[in-house]
């Protein structure tokens, strides 16, 4: 590759070769200039040819060239602005930057997103399918990831070397992931320590945690569990080893153990506020599973009289929660299931069913929109969103996309090498038995 002083840009590739100009020129000034260039140069080699006749063909051609953003001297667009334009400009916007960088760019929605937002994924799904199908791409270089950071994490773990991970707003972080942060779940690990052989206790984290926590559950021989194999990741486990330390949410390890008949006497649940996690070193002696008091904000909210209120006024109505619910709501409702489940089961119910759904708002109101044959119905009488994940809006994803394709990206998500090493072997493991 090299650069001219002026701002030009000469990009190599097996069959093409592009000349481009810096963001200091509109487009339609630089594609006069090109074709001009063109025109008039009869130095022109072919391959050098072939590169500007691929900037003026249809997105097809396009994916055959290099396709990169220009670095410059600019400094970062800043965001203020942004807060300022309608939502048409930021959709224009928005939608300007995937048409250029077309293939190369995925934007990654979470089923939680809000619809304004996730109208631009690429891909939806839940944070480790969409992760997962990220990392299948072989022609991805840039990942633009609609969710909050430890999704983002996972997508820069699992994804190729020379694939960038942004996040459009680095304040969409995860209340649950924060609940286990690193230095306490390695001090609950060395009090752990003076009572019993930690050896023989197999560390497992939801995959809503951070890089970091993953990290230290590799180190250990552990694993990593999502919401619709934390029962196989917890038998695999307790196969291996005593006992299980859950991270970070108490609730879906909870309603795991006792779908696999573990009693409640042997669950324990470790507050990293309190010596020893408030219990006496008796009941730490006895646990087969120690709960980390943690859990999600959203579904924390569901209460069994929202069940009952429902069902009062839909005697005929099904009851379907996330198992991040509290074990009172798990125990009253009809079915209980990951969010690809919910999705699943609202998708195939008999028409004219009613369903009573405990999961995050935006994805219920999405499915009753999607099902107009059903009645589908927000559980809770209170607004129970995502508040991080709403932090992903349109002036911050309209802003992350202009800084990538001026050359001055923002809010790029690194995991260091050897966490994410250590992550990485806590994720195959699970996939080995998923």
């Amino acid at each position: 590759m090299a650069n001219s002083d002026n701002g030009w840009r000469l990009e190599s590739h097996p069959s093409t070769c592009i000349i481009r100009l810096g963001a200091s020129l509109g487009t339609d000034l630089y594609r006069c200039f090109l074709w001009i260039c063109f025109a008039v140069s009869p130095w022109c080699s072919l391959s050098l040819r072939r590169g500007l006749i691929l900037l003026f063909k249809p997105s097809k051609a396009m994916a055959q060239a290099t396709v990169t953003p220009c670095p410059t001297d600019l400094s970062p667009l800043t965001f203020d602005p942004y807060r300022e334009f309608p939502d048409c400009e930021l959709e224009k916007r928005i939608g300007l930057v995937k048409e250029r960088l077309s293939e190369s760019l995925l934007i990654l929605g979470h089923h939680y997103q809000q619809d304004e937002v996730i109208q631009f994924a690429d891909l939806r799904g839940d944070s480790f399918k969409l992760s997962q199908l990220a990392a299948q791409s072989d022609v991805c270089r840039w990942i633009v990831f609609c969710g909050v950071h430890f999704m983002a994490e996972t997508a820069d773990i699992l994804s190729r070397d020379e694939v960038e991970v942004y996040l459009p707003d680095l304040a969409a972080g995860c209340s649950m992931a924060d609940m286990a942060d690193i230095a306490s779940v390695e001090a609950a690990w060395e009090d752990l320590g003076e009572l019993i052989d930690t050896d023989d206790v197999m560390p497992v984290t939801y995959v809503n945690s951070s890089a970091d926590v993953k990290s230290f559950c590799g180190r250990r021989g552990g694993i990593v569990c999502t919401s619709s194999n934390a029962r196989a990741v917890l038998e695999w486990s307790l196969g291996r080893r005593r006992r299980v330390f859950f991270f970070p949410d108490q609730h879906l390890g909870r309603n795991t153990g006792r779908i696999m008949g573990i009693p409640l006497e042997e669950m324990s649940v470790w507050d990293w506020r309190l010596p020893l996690g408030g219990n006496r070193p008796e009941n730490i002696r006895s646990s087969r599973i120690l709960l980390w008091k943690g859990h999600c904000s959203v579904h924390q909210m569901f209460k069994p009289e929202h069940i009952e209120q429902f069902r009062g006024r839909f005697p005929e109505g099904r009851v379907l929660v996330h198992p991040e619910c509290m074990m009172s709501v798990v125990d009253r409702a009809n079915l209980v299931g990951s969010t690809e489940f919910i999705i699943k089961t609202i998708a195939e119910a008999e028409a004219g069913s009613t369903w009573g759904v405990g999961t995050e708002l935006h994805l219920v109101n999405r499915l009753a929109q999607a099902h107009p044959d059903k009645r589908v119905l927000f559980l809770s009488p209170m607004v129970c969103m995502c508040a991080t994940m709403f932090r992903i809006d349109l002036p911050h994803l309209a802003w992350c996309l202009d800084n990538l394709v001026q050359g001055t990206p923002v809010n790029r998500i690194r995991v260091p090498q050897d966490t994410a090493h250590w992550a990485q072997l806590a994720l195959r493991r699970m996939l080995e038995i998923h």
